[in-house]
């Protein structure tokens, strides 16, 4: 408990000290700066006031223990006895509501989300595969009502794609799918496997957080645009006219190619927004001190050994290797129904920010 009063005090400490830095002179003209500070303070105010309510029925506690201590009238101590252990009720659903409001709040769970699904190792069953995970990342966001645009889609020529981005703007998007960054392993017999053994293959997602235009500056003279003929989808047109765009980024050697779209300004508009949130995504890594080269961090290599995920689809079984969490459910996941393997993922992480943030001195 001692470690918990002593976080929460610092934590109204730091609640009070944002009041006055909101209220300086020196920096109330920088919206930018305001809105970070409000709202660090918006997240830090549950907590306090939980912490306030946690000394009052402490500060009762002590006191209608020190009067039953000194009182000899059975039916007034009997009273007493009733309300301590109502005050108790109370201090220990408190004490649950306080760890959790104390956990280290990520600025980025809010924000909407860029999902770059790759193929990895098993060739054209990978880009299926890779193609239905994409779908069902458009399903999920279906079901909760969010929406979504297709940033850009590279096709294989039977139903596959080597690489899907995928933008889904909803409210606290990225805390719900953030977990699915990671290398995905499918075990399956391919249509085109006439003995009927099972095939391993692998994809790679990456859940990047979308920023603010204003959160990250790009100059023009950094960029090279080049445009050509789409290839894919699109029709006649994207044949005869050079609506694709590619966009390389010379600083920092990002490429983003778009060409879904028939006009090539939405093109380079979409490329932009993509190249932004690989851009916002490498200096969030830079400052998490776990910078690696194309976001190595979150999907790795796309080896088998590396899988955070299993769909088995003989045994219609799907396993995250993370929190040890099995569902017999695969057409409903590809579907996706991806609710309870989130909600395991997020009481996972919930409990190590706790043993974390109680562990720091």
């Amino acid at each position: 408990m001692e470690p918990l009063l002593n976080l929460l005090a610092t934590s109204e400490k730091r609640y009070d000290a944002l009041a006055e830095l909101i209220a300086d002179p020196q920096i109330v003209s920088d919206y930018q700066k305001i809105h970070q500070l409000s709202k660090e303070r918006s997240h830090l105010e549950k907590g306090v006031l939980l912490y306030h309510q946690l000394i009052e029925i402490q500060r009762e506690i002590e006191e209608n223990t020190k009067f039953l201590h000194d009182n000899t009238d059975e039916e007034i101590r009997n009273w007493i006895r009733e309300e301590l252990e109502t005050l108790e009720k109370r201090l220990l659903t408190l004490e649950q509501d306080l760890r959790q409001s104390i956990l280290p709040h990520d600025n980025n769970d809010e924000r909407n989300v860029m999902i770059e699904v790759r193929a990895g190792t098993g060739g054209e069953e990978a880009a299926l595969f890779a193609s239905e995970m994409f779908r069902a990342y458009m399903r999920y966001a279906q079901r909760v009502n969010w929406s979504m645009e297709i940033m850009n889609v590279n096709e294989t020529g039977i139903g596959g794609m080597k690489e899907g981005v995928l933008e889904i703007r909803g409210l606290g998007a990225f805390s719900r799918l953030k977990h699915e960054s990671g290398v995905h392993r499918v075990q399956r017999v391919p249509t085109t496997e006439t003995g009927g053994r099972i095939h391993t293959s692998t994809i790679t997602v990456a859940v990047l957080p979308e920023p603010e235009e204003v959160e990250v500056e790009i100059s023009q003279d950094d960029l090279r645009i080049d445009t050509f003929r789409a290839g894919g989808h699109g029709g006649q047109n994207v044949q005869k006219v050079e609506s694709a765009v590619r966009i390389i980024h010379i600083p920092s050697g990002l490429t983003v190619v778009c060409q879904d779209e028939r006009s090539q300004i939405q093109n380079r508009t979409k490329a932009m927004t993509v190249l932004r949130t690989r851009l916002f995504e490498q200096e969030r890594q830079r400052l998490e001190e776990n910078v690696t080269a194309q976001r190595r961090s979150q999907v790795g290599s796309g080896e088998r050994s590396e899988k955070i995920r299993t769909y088995n689809f003989p045994q219609s079984r799907v396993t995250d290797h993370r929190v040890g969490l099995t569902l017999h459910n695969l057409v409903g996941i590809m579907d996706g129904d991806l609710d309870e393997f989130i909600e395991a993922l997020t009481k996972d992480e919930q409990a190590k920010k706790l043993e974390q943030a109680l562990s720091v001195k």
